[in-house]
């Protein structure tokens, strides 16, 4: 499972997100969007969102810390 998540270091989401992920053994590519305009629009290409954290599973956009949470209690992590 390919995991890339677009954060700010101040986002208490991003933070549980990247906790959750940990707990259940995955690793992901953090990219922070924090004062980086490119990569703040390849995130709004990709995922549509201006939020974060935005998370993508094999390239498939998934959205943020709920949906991820939600793909967790499903059994999809």
């Amino acid at each position: 499972m390919q995991i890339k998540m677009y954060t700010k270091g101040y986002c208490s989401f991003c933070f549980a997100a990247k906790n959750l992920l940990k707990k259940r053994g995955h690793s992901f590519e953090e990219i922070s969007v924090m004062g980086n305009a490119e990569a703040a629009q390849e995130m709004k290409q990709l995922t549509g969102g201006n939020t974060v954290p935005q998370i993508l599973i094999d390239g498939k956009p998934i959205g943020g810390y709920t949906e991820l949470v939600d793909l967790d209690m499903e059994g999809g992590l």
